[in-house]
């Protein structure tokens, strides 16, 4: 049936042909009104196409499928681009285009998933290797087209349809967080990778909104676990090291591929979370622990971490003080450390020196933090830290010293005066000073005259010269001693029969040197003789110091007590400790040192029976003959009595009797210059007048005194008002 339509329609048409002249038929058809009359379409030269090749078709799609991903690859075509591109006409001209269609489609989908599968870095690898290409195109087209701006509508498109594209941008962010989270965790990653793709998403304005804003999220989270989890695992050194560990790396990534406006950021996010929330926990856990230890490295790192914190340094400024009053407080209030007291004060501001210049910077905060906290412990024990500084000076001023050269002594002297400078009761200081001083000018045991006008001179600039006229006086005495005996040796050198002894006397003003004890003693006549024939006439108090010829042949250089002993035998050979102390007058506790120096030291000129280091009652002494020694002049040391507990007693007392002198006397003169004042205005102005600490109850104790005694009275109407009474 099919093939008679096709004979029908072969009928209906007939052809005429033509040749030209260029051999091509050419044909004129003229259609035929009548029935029967048909013509035919007659195509001259016309041959059958050839059939295809066998394997044809797939043999091209082989060769094809391999330039469609040589393409998507972005690598050389190994065929030529004309020869495909015949091969693909060939085959749509014989109708297998849908068929090529089909399987380029499925290529293409093939792609896309396996686009989809790739693990992150493969992705990222991807995406990155998309932009540059993009990029490199985008400035191939601005060469060719200069008047046209090809770069920024580049941008545009690829962010509108790729970047734009949510799962893309997701997968690409991803994928970057990825990695740093891997590089946070010790390993390696590409930074160029890293750095090319923040680009990308800077370069087409999405890094803040896409990126930075997860980035700051997932690194908060990380730091605050990782702050939390280390704080209980490491101790405060290991931690303080890990965290400027951490800021360095964030630092260095933010050089390496983060754009330069996440720093400020990111840091104050790893500084909150390491830092900012466990500085309370950090200075409780290890600030003692580094302080004590001196570790200056760990305290140099705390300082400057804290200082990156907002509140850090005031942090650490009240822990430092805590710490201070709280280790100086154990050494000033803890007695058994009195005998070590100063020097272990001494060392602790070394220390704490050494901290706020090497590790705070000298920052000005913290040093006045240092001073005020030594102020404050250092006046916890009223009186007991004056006194011992006190002796810590005539420690170092004493003769035979030998732990310091002259600029080491001044060294420690300043360091003193540093110490000094905190307390409150400085005259508690001056009355144990001035008894130490007087014993070490008038048994000539001081060090260094130079060093002890030294001393003077900086109490004199720290307290003002009121503190130190009476030490100064002391030193005048012994000046004025020295030409007094001068005259007193051209005396001795004009008498008619010199005398075997020669005296030294010591002339002191009362108001200037502690008060003794008044001790009379037997004078041998001679020594009697001297004394009245020369120093009465100056009508002086005086101490004395004789030397003692013995046998022409040693000089002996001995106090008066010592004096009067060794005279005793030239008039017998043995004498008991009784015998002596009737016959010389003598203090006993002074007669047993005097006796214990004369038999029991280096240079024995006695002897005692029986042997023994100490004095007992019956023990009897004779001169020892055998007596011999390398030198002529010979110095008996004597034998210094320990400060007794007493005396210490005694001492402080005669500081309290002269403060209530002091509370006085401030009253009276403010009461005579305001005549009317209110007690509270009166307790005010005492206490900026008075240099001690003194207790209200004290100063209301005065105030009653001289109420008793008509320096002032109370307003009848006003109880709380004083009038001065002149």
């Amino acid at each position: 049936m099919a093939e008679d339509t096709r004979q029908d329609k072969r009928a209906s048409f007939s052809a005429i042909t033509e040749h030209n002249t260029n051999g091509m038929a050419r044909t004129s058809a003229v259609a035929s009104g009548k029935s029967g009359a048909s013509k035919k379409l007659v195509i001259k030269n016309f041959k059958d196409r050839p059939k295809l090749a066998e394997n044809y078709t797939e043999d091209t799609w082989l060769k094809l499928r391999d330039a469609v991903g040589a393409i998507q690859n972005s690598t050389s075509i190994k065929y030529n681009l004309e020869e495909l591109y015949q091969a693909v006409e060939n085959l749509c001209s014989y109708k297998v285009s849908p068929t090529l269609y089909k399987q380029l489609r499925q290529v293409c989908e093939d792609h896309v998933q396996l686009t989809e599968s790739l693990d992150n870095l493969s992705f990222l690898k991807r995406m990155n290797r998309c932009w540059q290409d993009h990029c490199r195109q985008t400035v191939r087209f601005d060469g060719l087209m200069l008047c046209i701006c090809c770069r920024d509508t580049g941008l545009e498109l690829f962010r509108t349809h790729i970047v734009s594209d949510s799962a893309v941008q997701k997968r690409t962010v991803d994928g970057i967080l990825e990695q740093i989270e891997l590089e946070r965790n010790g390993e390696t990653v590409d930074r160029s990778l890293l750095r090319s793709l923040l680009g990308m998403l800077s370069d087409l304005q999405v890094y803040k909104d896409s990126f930075e804003e997860r980035f700051l999220t997932e690194t908060n989270r990380l730091y605050a676990a990782e702050g939390q989890r280390l704080m209980q695992e490491r101790d405060v050194p290991e931690y303080l090291h890990h965290v400027a560990r951490r800021l360095e790396e964030e630092n260095d990534r933010i050089v390496s591929y983060l754009d330069q406006s996440t720093q400020k950021p990111l840091i104050s996010c790893v500084e909150k979370q390491l830092l900012g929330e466990h500085m309370t926990a950090i200075l409780q856990k290890g600030l003692s622990t580094l302080l004590d230890e001196n570790r200056v490295t760990e305290l140099a790192l705390l300082y400057q971490l804290f200082s990156k914190v907002k509140g850090g340094l005031l942090t650490l400024l009240q822990f430092w003080r805590d710490y201070i009053k709280s280790f100086g407080g154990e050494i000033v209030c803890t007695p058994e450390k009195d005998k070590d007291m100063v020097q272990e004060l001494l060392d602790f501001k070394d220390k704490m020196d050494n901290v706020a210049q090497s590790c705070f910077t000298r920052n000005e905060g913290f040093i006045n933090a240092m001073k005020e906290a030594f102020e404050t412990f250092i006046n916890k024990r009223p009186n007991k830290p004056a006194e011992l500084i006190a002796k810590y000076v005539d420690s170092k001023l004493r003769a035979g010293n030998k732990e310091a050269t002259e600029e080491e002594l001044e060294r420690i002297l300043d360091k003193i005066m540093i110490i000094f400078r905190f307390i409150h009761g400085k005259d508690v200081f001056e009355a144990f000073y001035k008894k130490d001083l007087a014993k070490r000018l008038l048994v000539g045991k001081s060090a260094s005259v130079d060093a002890e006008k030294s001393m003077l001179s900086k109490l004199k600039h720290e307290c003002g010269a009121a503190f130190t006229s009476k030490l100064e006086g002391m030193f005048k005495d012994m000046e004025l001693s020295k030409d007094i005996m001068i005259q007193f040796k051209q005396y001795m050198q004009n008498q008619s029969e010199p005398s075997n002894i020669e005296l030294t006397v010591n002339i002191l003003t009362m108001g200037y040197w502690p008060s003794y004890t008044p001790m009379e003693v037997h004078l041998p006549p001679e020594v009697r003789f001297i004394f009245e024939s020369f120093f009465l006439c100056f009508d002086l108090n005086c101490t004395d110091n004789d030397h003692f010829i013995l046998q022409g042949k040693k000089e002996l250089q001995v106090s008066l007590f010592q004096t009067l002993v060794l005279l005793m035998f030239n008039e017998g050979e043995e004498f008991s400790v009784e015998e002596i102390r009737a016959a010389t007058g003598i203090e006993e506790g002074e007669l047993r040192r005097t006796l214990q120096s004369l038999a029991c030291g280096k240079a024995r000129v006695l002897n005692k029976n029986p042997r023994g280091k100490d004095v007992e009652d019956g023990d009897r002494f004779n001169f020892n003959n055998d007596f011999k020694h390398k030198l002529f002049r010979i110095k008996i040391n004597q034998i210094q009595m320990k400060e007794t507990v007493e005396e210490q007693v005694s001492t402080t007392e005669r500081v309290f009797q002269d403060r209530q002198y002091q509370i006085d006397a401030a009253v009276v003169r403010i009461m005579k210059m305001r005549k009317t004042l209110s007690h509270n205005l009166l307790v005010s102005e005492l206490y900026n007048q008075l240099k001690f600490p003194v207790k209200p109850g004290d100063l209301k104790k005065r105030i009653e005194s001289l109420i008793d005694r008509d320096y002032m009275e109370r307003d009848k109407e006003t109880p709380n008002q004083y009038h001065y009474v002149a």
